[in-house]
């Protein structure tokens, strides 16, 4: 059953029989799906400080966004990377996809890294996006993920997975 429906998720309760043969009801959320992309520079990576209304704070990220209608995940990642960071990038790496939290959503987010990046203005942030663009070092990035500062998810999935060998 349908308990709520906005503009880009919605939600759903329904009685669901797992493999042991236990029935249970659960809520499911629907986001849609995602992309998180890892913009490389020579000497490190652009991040970003951006404000999360959720949280209620500032945190440290990688570029990202929601697919839109019809849109495959490589050009989501191809726009957001433009509207989030300014820049396009040359060659997008796929880097296979994560689930956020699947105790309770089926959103999937699709990881690209994005290399020879070049400036663009092509697209526009969203009005409700308040972001400042970062360059942090590889080394600083580590630093971060072990402090806390960057407890973003995604992001840390993303420093993994585009670890050069």
């Amino acid at each position: 059953m349908e308990i709520f429906r906005g503009r880009r998720l919605w939600i759903e309760k329904s009685n669901v029989k797992f493999p042991n043969g236990v029935e249970s009801e659960k809520v499911t959320v629907h986001p849609g799906s995602a992309v998180a992309i890892l913009p490389v520079t020579p000497t490190g990576f652009k991040l970003l400080r951006q404000y999360r209304y959720a949280i209620g704070q500032y945190i440290c990220e990688a570029p990202a966004g929601t697919m839109e209608t019809g849109e495959e995940p490589l050009e989501t990642a191809q726009r957001e990377l433009i509207e989030e960071a300014g820049v396009s990038a040359g060659t997008m790496i796929p880097r296979g996809f994560i689930y956020t939290t699947p105790g309770y959503t089926d959103e999937k987010i699709w990881l690209f890294e994005a290399r020879d990046l070049t400036p663009s203005h092509a697209f526009e942030k969203d009005a409700d996006e308040v972001i400042e663009v970062m360059d942090v070092t590889r080394e600083r990035t580590d630093a971060m993920v072990a402090d806390g500062t960057i407890c973003d998810a995604k992001t840390i999935c993303l420093l993994h997975r585009c670890r050069e060998g």
